[in-house]
């Protein structure tokens, strides 16, 4: 069942890239309905907060009209960052499924454990590795368009440098 929403994540993520984003994407489920979408816009809407995880908590809040989300699901293609697993928490979100592991970032398995910290007032129940290996491929694609990319102008400028 969970590939199902994670597939509506994924299309998420797709629509991300297309806008310049980092492919990132996550629905909100509550009740078997999908009642949040986002996927990251940070860049789009110069907002820093703007990642795909907070994006779907407020559209779901928004159309729930509250802001606990007491029996949510949360789907996300990524690991969420410390910012969206305390977001999470505060949203009292029942359960996350991520797909790919952030090794540099993550808040939930790899850096940190926010979301189900005894530390805190609420624990979100975890799963993880849902359509891992296309999430992962999807962002490995994407970083490696961005470095080929950068690559000419890096190289030009190092040319235009060594001129006597």
């Amino acid at each position: 069942m969970h590939d199902i929403w994670m597939r509506e994540a994924v299309a998420l993520a797709h629509e991300a890239e297309a806008a310049g984003e980092v492919p990132v994407g996550a629905v909100l489920v509550v009740a078997g309905e999908i009642v949040g979408r986002g996927r990251n816009s940070a860049i789009g809407l110069n907002d820093p907060t703007a990642h795909a995880e907070i994006l779907a908590l407020r559209a779901a809040a928004a159309a729930l009209g509250n802001y606990r989300l007491e029996r949510a699901t949360v789907y996300a293609t990524l690991e969420p960052c410390a910012m969206c697993a305390g977001a999470l928490v505060a949203a009292r979100v029942e359960r996350l499924v991520f797909g790919a592991r952030d090794l540099r970032f993550g808040g939930v398995r790899s850096k940190f454990r926010i979301a189900d910290s005894e530390l805190l007032n609420h624990r979100v129940e975890i799963v993880e590795g849902v359509l891992a290996v296309e999430c992962v491929e999807l962002l490995q694609q994407f970083f490696e368009r961005q470095r080929r990319a950068r690559r000419p102008a890096m190289e030009a400028r190092s040319t235009v440098e060594n001129q006597p």
